[in-house]
Order: structure tokens, then sequence, then C-alpha cells
């Protein structure tokens, strides 16, 4: 975590955010679209590989060092993350942990170095957070499976060059397999037109009847989707917490500013107690959280939780940076409700943290299983 060479990259994308990103970010929402730009320097600087193996191209960053980039690129809109979050997340995570090494060596050096992007393809109109109503189904066929389904809001969709494909292939069976998006029957709908998160692009996919060779069952076994699933989103959940700190030091800042510059009557509305009191909330649910994010990471990284820490840093930070967008929409006053400033389109960007990667509801169920499970004697 402390090492120099780490440090000197934690540093070059806190400026490159600051000083590249966060300026672009009024084009972002205007054109729905990350400039190629950006892009293309975030490739540059590795970003698209830091959280996937040094062997295969990546960054090889720690659970520890993960979140700590994800707080830097929380201080911008969600979407610059979303670009990169798919390869080093749910989908890339998918191969690193359950991945056969032949596929390992045909995706992940293209993943971490940005030439290709993955997308992680769970949830469908019946499965969401619960991934055990899921309709899509690969049967065997001689060489191969068929797979035949539905999936929806598919982050990076339109951009994905190999979809991981979560299916049924017996009753209860849920299994993974690596899908180009160019295959005959791939079928990738219109970006979604959400409430906030432009440039963050999610999309329907439709599989019909789409072959598949053996090889592209992850892990060359079938049974272990629900497993990768379950796994690659722990890491993704404790990894959006971070971005949530990242966001409400952003929020606070912003209305920090705002309040030292805007005056009412005579005195900076700074003066005002109750100015001061939301400030103040905001920034010790921000310390707490931070806090929570760390200690959550040190966690996985040692590999005594890495299930009911995260849903905990992802249910306290996802209402967390809420409840700091609200506070500073209403320090900003009506000036908060305008297009024209950054809080009004933090306020809506936040709100989706509380919906993917598993609702605030499934995070609760999580936690108290876990809770329960140690009364019981089992290991939490």
């Amino acid at each position: 975590m402390e090492t120099e060479a780490f440090q000197e990259v934690l540093a070059a994308v806190r400026t490159f955010v600051r000083k590249e990103v966060v300026p672009a970010e009024d084009v972002i929402e205007q054109t729905d679209e990350i400039p190629e730009s950006l892009r293309a320097q975030a490739a540059d600087m590795g970003l698209f590989g830091f959280a996937l193996p040094e062997e295969y191209g990546g960054l090889g960053f720690s659970m520890i060092e993960d979140v700590q980039l994800a707080m830097e690129l929380g201080h911008t809109t969600p979407a610059f993350r979303s670009m990169l979050g798919t390869n080093n997340g749910i989908a890339g995570q998918v191969l690193v942990n359950f991945g056969t090494d032949e596929q390992k060596r045909r995706y992940l050096p293209d993943l971490a170095s940005g030439t290709k992007i993955a997308s992680f393809a769970l949830t469908e109109s019946e499965a969401g957070s619960d991934p055990s109503g899921l309709r899509t189904r690969a049967s065997r066929v001689e060489g191969g499976y068929r797979i035949t389904g539905q999936k929806r809001f598919i982050t990076n969709a339109d951009r994905a060059d190999v979809f991981m494909v979560f299916a049924k292939t017996g009753a209860e069976q849920i299994s993974v397999f690596t899908v180009e998006a160019g295959s005959q029957g791939v079928t990738v709908g219109p970006k979604d037109d959400k409430m906030g998160q432009r440039g963050a692009h999610t999309a329907e996919v439709f599989f019909d009847d789409v072959f598949v060779p053996g090889s592209a069952l992850v892990g060359g076994v079938e049974g272990d989707g629900f497993a990768a699933a379950m796994r690659s989103l722990a890491r993704g959940r404790l990894h959006i917490a971070a971005v949530c700190v990242g966001l409400a030091q952003r929020l606070v800042e912003e209305s920090v500013a705002h309040a030292a510059a805007t005056r009412q009557g005579d005195h900076p509305i700074a003066e005002f107690q109750q100015v001061q009191a939301m400030l103040a909330e905001s920034q010790t649910e921000l310390f707490a959280g931070r806090a929570m994010v760390l200690e959550a990471a040190r966690a996985y990284d040692d590999g005594s939780d890495r299930r009911m820490a995260p849903s905990c840093a992802k249910l306290f930070c996802s209402e967390m940076v809420g409840r700091v967008a609200d506070r500073a929409v209403q320090i900003h006053g009506g000036m908060g409700y305008m297009r024209t400033v950054p809080v009004e389109r933090f306020y809506r960007d936040a709100r989706l943290f509380r919906l993917y990667e598993g609702t605030s509801e499934v995070q609760k169920v999580i936690i108290a299983k876990q809770l329960l499970r140690g009364v019981s004697g089992e290991r939490p």
C-alpha cells in the first residue's frame, strides 16, 4: 500500500483526474460520451488493468490499493470510472478467479491494455441482485453450447468485445461463458436513457441461439457461475464503496467552496450555524465511510472477511453519498437545482450506487445472514 511505485501511480491519477477529467465533465454530460483523448490517456496509464495480474499486463493492485485508487476516480463523473470498471472488476475478475490458463492468456492482456472491453452479463428482467431467477440457458450441443436469453442494464455493452454471460446449464446450475460480441445471434440494443451517470452506457443484450465452443465455458467446469458472480461482486462492492467516498469528498469540497463564497446579506453563508451543521454532518459521514472502506479492504486482502465487510461498506457508503449529495444541493440553495453546477449532476449520479452490484436491501440480507451464521457457530 505504501510502496513508492504505488504512491507515484496514485499521485499521477490524482493529477490527471483534476486537470484533465474534471474540466471535461460538462462535455461528458452533454455528449453522453467519454472523450477519446481521456480514454487513450487512461489506457496509457494502465488504468484499464489496475486490478488485473501483472503477468497479463495489469498493475496487480491489492484491494487496499484498489480502494485508494477508486477514491481518486470517484472525485469526478462516475462515467469515467465506469469506462474502466468492467475490465478491472466484475467482468475481468471472472477470468482472473475462474478462467483457465488459456482463457486468461487470450483475454486478460487485451483487457489490461484497454484494447478490448469486457462486459458482465448477469442481470435480467427477473434476475437482478439475485441470480437464481436466471432465464438465459446454455444447452450442450456437439462441440459446445447454444445460448439463448436476454440481459438488461449491461454496463459497456455497446463497447464490449466480449461478454461474461451467465446462463443456466441445469435446473439449479449456473455457468458462465465468454461470448464474443461479433458472434452470430448476439445483438446489443440501444443505450439506455438514464437519470444520471451520462457517459456510462448500459444496454440490453440479446442472445439468440448463439453457438460457443466448449472452450468458452469459463474454467472448463459447469456450475461455477454462481460462485464466480458472487466473488466478482464482493470485490466490486468494496470498489464501489470507495468510489462513493471519493464522490462524497468532491461534494464536501464543492459545498465548502460555495458556502465560503456565497453571501447572504453582509455575511458568507458559511457563518450560519445550520449551514455549518450540514457541512459537519457530511464531513463526519465521509470520515466514517473512508475508515470503513480501508478497514474492509485490509480484511479482504488478508482473507479474514470477503463477504460481510464488502456488503457493510457498500451499504453504508452508497447511502452516505446520497445524503451528502442531498445536503450539497441544500447548501447551494436554488443554484443547487440548476444544471450549471456540479452538485446537481452528482445528486443524480449518486442515486445509482444504491442499486447496482446489489441493492441496499440485498446488502442487508447478506450482512444479516453472515451474522446469523456466526451465531450458529459457523465462520461469518
